[in-house]
């Protein structure tokens, strides 16, 4: 068994002072300390960055050492699994300690999005598409999940109450979020309505419905469980699963998530548990239709019947099942490589209690998923706390 014993995270939002570096040693500095070791206590690197052309400098991993000298010669790895990076180095530095390669593994998780050009950001993220069958949507990886949007709506009815009550929810629960890049209640009524700020971007999906371009960073050390025990706090990893469906959105219903649901039926199952037994749940909000669908694939609601569960309150921060008390994507960001790393951060500072405003109140168990693509990479984590 694997916990985390320390984080760290930047604010996200627009940091055009930083680089990919600067952002990479701040939090990797910090959550050594958080952790309360040293560098030289660490065994292995894992860097998640997507980069995809939104850094000229590649080849990142190594840019960790940076943090302090006594990392030099550690191993050091870069993991990409486009907008699941942060978790896949997340789950690979748990396969590292399972194999008893590491003891203590320092993760972290950098993307500079804002730097780039408009044209460019839109290119760079429809790389983590198919491009033979969608190279050439409008409006980038928005379109895609436009396109799936429409499809729901056609299949299932206009939805567009429920995206609004998902993004008014994400937008609320944001402004207790120090590191979210918009603290704003924005309201259900601002999120429903066209309007001049709130433009159509593709098929039925408004600027609400996107998540945010970003900069920013976290991290996390994960340590076995018996050094964890040792330490100031354990955040442990009841279960965990990966699973990889096709690319080709055409191989598949991509309005079902498959995937996703593959993901969480393994991983509540290692865990011996049900959703009831879950305190919240942090999932990949990258667009509102996705978290919708979300509900549907983890077994919240019934197929085409999420709107529902939206309707009635029960993932407010007071419902059966918390989703996003940190605001998710929607209002926290979405730099590509920090994501999934910041997900888990925010779980243990929920499980640990040190989640502030966000916090919800008597939180024992926490679920994460995150995903790349359209429901391609999946990754759930349940965390529970130790000590």
């Amino acid at each position: 068994m694997t916990a985390i014993v320390g984080w760290a995270h930047t604010p996200f939002g627009k940091h055009s002072e930083e680089t990919v570096e600067s952002l990479i040693v701040k939090v990797a500095g910090e959550a050594l300390d958080h952790a309360g070791i040293g560098p030289q206590d660490v065994d292995e690197i894992l860097l998640g960055h997507f980069n995809a052309g939104f850094s000229k400098q590649d080849f990142t991993a190594a840019l960790v050492l940076q943090a302090s000298d006594k990392l030099r010669f550690k191993p050091a790895t870069r993991v990409e699994n486009a907008c699941a990076t942060g978790s896949a180095a997340i789950h690979q530095g748990l396969r590292s300690i399972d194999a008893r390669a590491a003891r203590i593994v320092l993760v972290v998780g950098v993307e500079q999005m804002t730097t780039s050009s408009p044209a460019a950001i839109a290119e760079n993220l429809l790389r983590a598409s198919y491009l033979p069958e969608d190279g050439d949507i409008p409006a980038g990886f928005a379109g895609v999940f436009g396109q799936i949007a429409a499809a729901y709506f056609q299949r299932h009815g206009d939805q567009s109450d429920a995206l609004a009550g998902i993004a008014a929810k994400n937008h609320r629960n944001g402004v207790a979020n120090p590191y979210a890049q918009m603290r704003k209640d924005l309201g259900f009524d601002f999120c429903r309505a066209e309007s001049e700020k709130n433009p159509y971007v593709a098929g039925p999906l408004k600027r609400t419905d996107c998540s945010l371009v970003s900069d920013g960073a976290a991290a996390v050390v994960l340590a076995d469980m018996p050094t964890a025990l040792s330490m100031r706090r354990a955040i442990a990893f009841r279960s965990r699963a990966h699973v990889q469906d096709f690319l080709p959105m055409s191989k598949r219903d991509i309005l079902k998530f498959e995937g996703c649901s593959e993901a969480w039926r393994r991983a509540l199952g290692d865990a011996r548990l049900t959703l009831d037994d879950l305190s919240f749940v942090e999932t990949h909000d990258c667009f509102t239709i996705a978290e919708l669908i979300e509900y549907e694939a983890m077994g919240l609601a019934g197929e085409g019947e999420a709107a529902r569960i939206v309707a009635e309150g029960q993932t407010e921060k007071g419902g059966r099942l918390p989703v996003n008390p940190s605001g998710g994507l929607k209002a926290k960001g979405h730099p590509i490589g920090a994501t999934g790393v910041s997900m888990h951060a925010l779980t243990a500072m929920q499980l640990a209690g040190e989640a502030g405003g966000m916090q919800i109140e008597g939180a024992r168990i926490g679920g994460i998923y995150n995903m790349g693509g359209a429901a391609v990479a999946n990754y759930v984590s349940i965390l529970e706390r130790i000590h």
